[in-house]
Order: C-alpha cells, then sequence, then structure tokens
C-alpha cells in the first residue's frame, strides 16, 4: 500500500532529501513530490539530447552494468545510451552470456556483480521480486528496468514525462489503460505513477486480463473499451504478447482486435486532441491500427522513446549522486 501522499515541492527539500531512496526498484514507495524531482530533472536532458553535442562527463569513473536476464532490444538501448551520454563506462550483461544459464541462483549472480564493484546496475528480469532482492545484496544503487509482471519505472516516468509535455500537466487527465493489465508492469507502475500525481485512470480489459480487486488501486475498471474511452485525454494501449494470444485469456486475436484494437473509428470517442500512447514494441493490426499509431499530432509513442533516454540520464545521475559526493547529497 502506498504511504500517505507528500506533495510538498522539491524545492522546499535540501540537498539529497529531495530523493532519499537508495534504489529505484519500482513507483511503489515513492512520494508524487520524488516523482515530480524525476520528471524535472529529466526535463534538462530533453534539449541536450536534442543539441549537436550530446555528451556529458559527470558519470565519468562511473561503472554502469546491464544485467539483462530478459530480452529487451529498446530498454536496453536506452539505458546504454542514458549511461554513455553522462560519461559511464556502460557494461552489457547478455542472457546468453550469463552464468544464470549453467544454473546458478540468482543470490550467487547478484554476489558476483557486486564483487565487480560496479557504480550502479540496471537489472531487467523476468521474475516479478528479482530486481528487489538483488538491491538486498549489492551495495551500489539498482535501478530496475523491469521485473516479471511487477513493476517498470523507468517506463511509468517516462510515460508521465511524455503527458506532462504534451498535456501540459497530469493533474486531472482521464487516462485510459488498454490491454493486458492482468500480466503488465507497464501498467502497473503507470497507475502507481498516474493516480500518486492526481490523474484520473480507467483500465480496460478482458475479464480474463483484469486483476482481481484493481478498484483498489484507485482506478476504474471497464470491460466495455467504447465506453471507457468517453471523454480521454490520454488513451495508452499495451502490447498484447504473442504467447498469450492462444489459450484460456483471449478467443482469438482477430475477437481481441475487434473488442479492444484503438483504430480511429474507436478513437473518435475520446477528445478530440487526445494523446495516443504504447509502450512498445507494437503489435499492430491487434491491439493498435496503423493508422490511428501513425496520426500525426495525435500520437506520441515516438516522443515516449525519446523521453526515456530523458528519464534514463536522470535516473542515473539522481542515484549515484550520493556515491560522487555531489554537493548536498554525500
Amino acid at each position: 500500500m502506498q504511504p500517505p501522499s507528500d506533495h510538498r515541492p522539491s524545492a522546499q527539500l535540501p540537498g539529497g532529501a529531495v530523493f532519499p531512496h537508495r534504489h529505484l526498484t519500482g513507483i511503489s514507495g515513492l512520494q508524487p513530490h520524488e516523482i515530480t524531482f524525476l520528471l524535472d530533472e529529466a526535463e534538462q536532458w530533453i534539449e541536450a539530447n536534442r543539441a549537436r553535442a550530446k555528451s556529458d562527463r559527470r558519470l565519468e569513473g562511473v561503472t554502469q552494468i546491464n544485467a539483462f536476464f530478459e530480452n529487451s532490444t529498446r530498454t536496453l538501448l536506452s539505458f546504454e545510451i542514458a549511461g554513455k551520454r553522462l560519461g559511464a563506462d556502460v557494461v552489457n550483461m547478455t542472457v546468453a552470456a550469463s552464468s544464470v544459464k549453467k544454473g546458478e541462483t540468482l543470490i550467487d549472480t547478484a554476489v558476483t556483480l557486486n564483487a565487480m564493484r560496479a557504480d550502479v546496475i540496471v537489472i531487467r528480469h523476468m521474475a516479478s521480486g528479482a530486481v528487489g532482492l538483488i538491491a538486498d545484496k549489492v551495495d551500489c544503487p539498482v535501478l530496475n528496468a523491469g521485473d516479471g509482471a511487477h513493476e517498470h519505472p523507468t517506463q511509468a516516468l517516462l510515460d508521465a514525462l511524455t503527458i506532462r509535455r504534451r498535456r501540459g500537466q497530469v493533474q486531472g487527465q482521464r487516462v485510459v489503460i488498454c490491454g493486458d493489465i492482468l500480466h503488465s508492469r507497464v501498467a502497473r507502475s503507470n497507475i502507481l505513477a498516474l493516480t500518486a500525481l492526481a490523474a484520473e485512470v480507467r483500465v480496460v480489459a478482458p475479464t480474463t486480463l483484469m486483476p482481481a480487486a484493481i478498484e483498489a488501486m484507485h482506478v476504474t475498471p471497464f470491460t466495455d473499451f467504447d465506453a471507457a474511452l468517453e471523454g480521454a485525454d490520454v488513451v495508452m494501449m499495451l502490447r498484447l504478447q504473442n504467447e498469450r494470444m492462444s489459450g484460456a485469456y483471449i478467443p482469438s486475436t482477430r475477437e481481441y482486435h475487434r473488442r479492444y484494437g484503438l483504430t480511429p473509428e474507436r478513437l473518435a470517442r475520446a477528445k478530440p486532441d487526445a494523446l495516443v500512447m504504447h509502450p512498445g514494441p507494437m503489435n499492430r493490426g491487434i491491439e493498435i491500427t496503423s493508422s490511428v499509431a501513425d496520426l500525426p499530432g495525435r500520437s506520441a509513442i515516438t516522443e515516449q522513446v525519446e523521453m526515456g533516454v530523458a528519464v534514463r540520464m536522470a535516473c542515473l545521475d539522481v542515484l549515484t549522486r550520493r556515491s560522487r559526493r555531489v554537493a548536498g547529497w554525500a
């Protein structure tokens, strides 16, 4: 359960008190002002990344290990670019080369990573809670790049940043999240972040893909996508994993698209300027049609990718400030 909300402006808190956390394993446990602080920190990197000279050397001498136990091209690349633009020595640990494939336990992996004296470790893992377990065993900050169905905090932060920049604010926005809510760490982290920032969140899914007691997360559940879209400011579609398309969850992809696919006709039920978002990669023609995914002025999907680098630069910078003895943070 989230602690009571603290909406104090970040500027009222001195130095490291504005973000006292050692790790970023999830949005859960973050106060609204801490989320806003990370978004504000990310803002500075957006224009810097658009400039011709993109490098900053503040993480020079810092070793960043990206330990990805689950395949991910875009998230790994985003963290790698973020670290390199800050001057860090970035090392990518791939699943195929890892000792986990040879039977090593997660604890042993954590001990091994710790012995390598990394300054910050970015972890993606297929098991919920794995990142938190590793964070308890290492001496350096750990960033969660997605663990099972648990959390994907930097995805939620980049989504919130995209909404804030395109809609002016997150507070009061009616955000509809549609898709596999049950298994989605993206949905979970977004619900936590958006409700903390006082957005109205509606979640839409077939009953088979809707978590029980989802109302406890302060969202309104729908099974009728058309009804949920009424008055929406933001429509966030989730990827329907191919491996889950057969069997008990949905009758067929054709039926799923008919009821839950975002088409131009369905999008017309939202506000005329409603934003279209998707964390990617997209299954075009299943959860979203190409004409909507590429809709000029409405689709923010490529902007989400851009915000991802800025958010990850901000998180890497903030989490290493104590070890770098930045003034006010040491």
